[in-house]
């Protein structure tokens, strides 16, 4: 669990201690990694960490809603958008990402999939990933019923398609970080494109 105060950590310190988390992560991988490492990667003393978190597992699970945190917080749409435009955006972010100053997307994508690896083994880390993927898949489940009701899509289940498009998001962002398929993001693309969201809108049918 984490240390009284951990909620009222100061942002600054927050931040300098979950990119030092990021490099020392893409450094050492999960299983290789200790504290000092992450030490090592930030200018202030490592008992900054060990007084904000409980060890390593308190720390990855913080560190992991960190990273949810940065993607499903920068989705920009203009209020009103039209439905087909706010999908787009939607999904352009959880594929292909948004820009960092330091540590791009798929440097990002990377230590995140090392951490979904891990999962499997760890209940409370599972929970928070089973969670992030309930909110991508019910964000544009959202839009594609907002489509629907205002006659832009065709009649379909939002739930399914919603699914279906998160599913492809992974399964791509898996094969490019897996398998080395660097085209895989673009390829996922274009085919959610062409054999999705193109045949949602009503005019399609």
């Amino acid at each position: 669990m984490s240390k009284p105060g951990q909620g009222s950590v100061e942002n600054d310190t927050r931040e300098a201690i979950m990119e030092a988390t990021f490099r020392a992560l893409s450094k050492h991988g999960y299983t290789g990694l200790r504290m000092r490492d992450i030490g090592e990667e930030m200018e202030m003393t490592r008992q900054v960490i060990h007084y904000h978190y409980d060890g390593k597992h308190d720390l990855m699970s913080h560190f992991l809603e960190y990273i949810i945190d940065q993607y499903e917080g920068s989705v920009e749409v203009d209020e009103g958008a039209p439905p087909r435009e706010e999908l787009d955006a939607r999904i352009d972010q959880c594929l292909l990402g948004p820009e960092f100053d330091d540590f791009g997307h798929w440097d990002r994508m990377k230590v995140y999939h090392e951490l979904f690896t891990h999962a499997q083994n760890d209940a409370e880390h599972r929970a928070i990933f089973n969670e992030h993927y309930e909110r991508i898949r019910g964000s544009i489940t959202e839009v594609v019923e907002d489509g629907i009701e205002r006659g832009v899509f065709r009649e379909v289940d939002a739930a399914r398609m919603g699914q279906l498009i998160t599913d492809i998001i992974h399964a791509a962002r898996g094969r490019k970080l897996s398998l080395g398929q660097d085209d895989a993001p673009e390829q996922a693309r274009r085919s959610i494109d062409e054999f999705v969201l193109d045949s949602l809108h009503v005019d399609a049918e």
